[in-house]
């Protein structure tokens, strides 16, 4: 099946094989912050926005792309709203590891175009989705209200 679509900007067209997931192509285009975690839509290291909506790539089929609007952390470099939240996740030591960092930064980029007010509860149910072994999450809630404010 073909099917196109937006991806960091740029027109897409390609062949869907079936059953192949977004991460799977993602992936095997390059587009490495976006991780293979755990396949079952449960860390959050696999978080991409589709028409501004965070979505786990593991769980989204290809083919269910056609049409829309995908971006990835590399698509988010650069862009104001990303910058102010990289270097406020910085500033606050919420990178540790940092293999759940692109993640993170995605569901709350999905947050903050949500128009939904920051709020330690906002940002905490935007993480959720998120599993971190190394911050504690209290240090990425910090950063992200702190770039809010």
């Amino acid at each position: 099946m073909r099917i196109s679509f937006q991806l960091n900007g740029k027109a897409v067209e390609t062949d869907a094989h079936p059953g192949m997931t977004v991460l799977e192509f993602l992936r095997s285009e390059a587009f490495f912050s976006v991780k293979q975690g755990c396949d079952k839509g449960e860390c959050g290291t696999c978080s991409i926005l589709v028409d501004d909506r965070c979505y786990n790539a593991c769980l989204l089929l290809l083919h269910s792309i056609q049409g829309k609007r995908v971006e990835t952390l590399e698509g988010l470099n650069g862009s104001s709203e990303t910058r102010k939240l990289q270097e406020s996740f910085i500033s606050e030591g919420a990178i540790q590891c940092g293999y759940c960092t692109p993640g993170m930064l995605v569901s709350l980029t999905a947050l903050q175009r949500s128009g939904e007010p920051l709020s330690a509860e906002s940002v905490r149910d935007s993480l959720a989705g998120n599993l971190c072994r190394c911050t504690g999450y209290l240090k990425p809630v910090k950063a992200a209200l702190e770039q809010g404010s």
